[in-house]
């Protein structure tokens, strides 16, 4: 004991003799709290770390503190994030001390959070919302038409996908999977890419559920029948709203009636998601739960590293082959575009592998269960771009009404049941 508090002081000295005095006598306070009453701190299973923190781990902490502009109130808050920050920095360096990773963990924004706190304000979709899709203009599924593909695919490449937005802590990623498939069906369509407004669905679509969770096929049910507005005009503030639906404030980027429906692809078929992601981006749910969604920077993470109960909505931009600078060795993979912001992962994208990844059934659900729901709008051909402050026509006119038709009939050619 004389030892360690000596480390301490001494520890404590050098930083206090820098300007940068982490308040270390409060944090040995609060660590030896946490171990005599949780086994480690703020009860994680690993309470294994040395009591006596590191220069590294300090200087970490100190960098981290001044990248994020992070100030905590008082020292016992700080103290408390030190030691998640502690945590989470030794899974990161554990895991990236492995010799066969196939991908690469690093410090992020969301180091100070406990996992626990992280998975329940980052996730959001509600796979028990399905029970509403008996009202749902749902056209025939994508089939694989088993057509020679390209050996990649990317709708970033291609300009087809807006800037990585951020989510905040609010369970709303199925309105950043909806408006990211929305806005790529448009481009696909129009070549013009407009970013539309996750709060709009977040405040004003009442089959979901806003920062408490909600699925994509509800929120395509709802653009059919509204008017989508752009970012600009309607802003993502992290948090439900009333809806702020007035034609004075709203740029229509979407007009009503632009949505004829929408098709699941094909499950469990590699060929079918590919094949679609060569005609527009995809939204698909994933499991994301675990501490390396957390933390992922690059590399092509794997399926022994995340489940298949899924729990997050996203959007598939493309399919590629990655090749590892240090090994040279090559992996299929998913680019997915997250909405946890651009400083999360590879500038807010995560490669998933395209390896098969069994079920008890043994259907290939995919890596993270990628290829389980994925879904895209459809969009009318006669639309054209609402993105003017003009109010939008009440009723189409007839040559509208017409092409409208026609292209519900396209989808439709095939279709055993059209309402499921």
């Amino acid at each position: 004991m004389v030892t360690r508090k000596i480390v301490l002081v001494v520890t404590s000295a050098i930083f206090v003799a820098t300007g940068a005095n982490i308040g270390i006598h409060m944090w040995f306070r609060h660590d030896r709290h946490q171990h005599m009453h949780h086994g480690g701190p703020h009860g994680h299973p690993h309470g294994h770390l040395p009591t006596v923190p590191s220069l590294e781990e300090l200087t970490e902490f100190l960098a981290f503190e001044k990248e994020y502009g992070r100030s905590y109130g008082c020292e016992q808050i700080r103290a408390g994030k030190f030691s998640i920050f502690r945590e989470n920095l030794s899974f990161i360096n554990a895991h990236n001390a492995k010799p066969n990773k196939t991908f690469t963990l690093k410090v992020n924004e969301f180091a100070d959070i406990h996992f626990e706190e992280f998975r329940k304000t980052r996730l959001g979709l509600r796979l028990d919302l399905r029970s509403n899709r008996s009202n749902y203009m749902k056209l025939d599924q994508f089939e694989p038409q088993n057509i020679e593909l390209p050996d990649s695919i990317d709708w970033v490449e291609k300009g087809g996908v807006s800037p990585v937005k951020n989510q905040g802590s609010c369970g709303s990623c199925w309105s950043f999977s909806t408006t990211g498939a929305l806005e790529g069906a448009w481009f696909a369509k129009h070549n013009q890419l407009v970013s539309l407004s996750e709060q709009e669905f977040v405040d004003c679509d009442v089959q979901d559920n806003g920062c408490n969770g909600g699925l994509m096929d509800n929120a395509f049910q709802y653009a059919e029948n509204n008017d989508i507005c752009t970012e600009d005009s309607y802003a993502y503030h992290a948090e439900e709203g009333k809806c702020q639906m007035a034609k004075e404030k709203c740029t229509v980027g979407l007009k009503k009636g632009s949505v004829l429906g929408f098709r699941d692809v094909k499950p469990h078929s590699e060929q079918a998601l590919m094949e679609a992601l060569t005609e527009q981006s995809v939204s698909v749910a994933i499991e994301a739960d675990k501490q390396v969604f957390q933390f992922y920077h690059d590399g092509v993470l794997s399926s022994e590293d995340c489940g298949t109960q899924l729990d997050h909505g996203v959007l598939a931009v493309g399919y590629g082959t990655y090749t590892d600078p240090a090994s040279g060795e090559q992996t299929k993979y998913w680019k997915v575009k997250n909405s946890w912001g651009p400083g999360w992962g590879k500038d807010g994208f995560i490669r998933i592998s395209r390896e098969p990844n069994m079920d008890d059934l043994g259907s290939n659900v995919g890596v993270c269960g990628i290829m389980t729901l994925p879904s895209f709008p459809v969009l009318s051909s006669a639309e054209e771009p609402a993105t003017s402050e003009e109010e939008p026509a009440q009723e189409p006119d007839q040559p509208v009404l017409n092409a409208k038709i026609t292209d519900l009939q396209a989808a439709q050619a095939g279709a055993e049941d059209l309402y499921v």
